[in-house]
């Protein structure tokens, strides 16, 4: 099974997911920079919400994949909103590409709201969340 992960993350708090989520599935976590250049089964796909959306890199991200991709499985970092998975869902989907109903989300610091999350707590949940996800 081919694997990607793939993240933007501003403050680092969604890299630290990735980095999890990287390390559990045996991929090394990389920057929505870094394109796809083969087919993957599944690609991780992290992102954050900021200003109550995603970050256009992410946008570009998605619409530059040129590769197949049998499904994406959705991890994000949030302050105030539950995740991304809605707005990257429908990016996906204008694309034909499937994404998995399954998601990893969690609360990320903000100025002073969530002060040191994503916690090691967090993060193990998200390996543990992408083991599952390939097994």
């Amino acid at each position: 099974m081919k694997i990607a992960v793939r993240y933007y993350s501003k403050g680092g708090n969604t890299k630290k997911l990735a980095e999890a989520i990287g390390e559990a599935v045996g991929e090394k976590a990389q920057t929505t920079d870094v394109k796809l250049k083969e087919d993957v089964d599944i690609l991780f796909l992290g992102s954050s919400v900021y200003a109550a959306g995603i970050d256009k890199s992410v946008k570009e991200f998605i619409k530059g994949i040129d590769v197949k991709v049998g499904k994406v499985v959705n991890f994000s970092t949030a302050a105030i909103l539950k995740s991304t998975y809605k707005q990257v869902s429908k990016l996906l989907l204008e694309k034909g590409i499937a994404i998995d109903e399954r998601e990893f989300a969690c609360r990320g610091s903000f100025a002073m709201m969530h002060k040191g999350k994503p916690d090691a707590e967090d993060c193990k949940a998200a390996a543990d969340f992408a083991k599952k996800m390939i097994s």
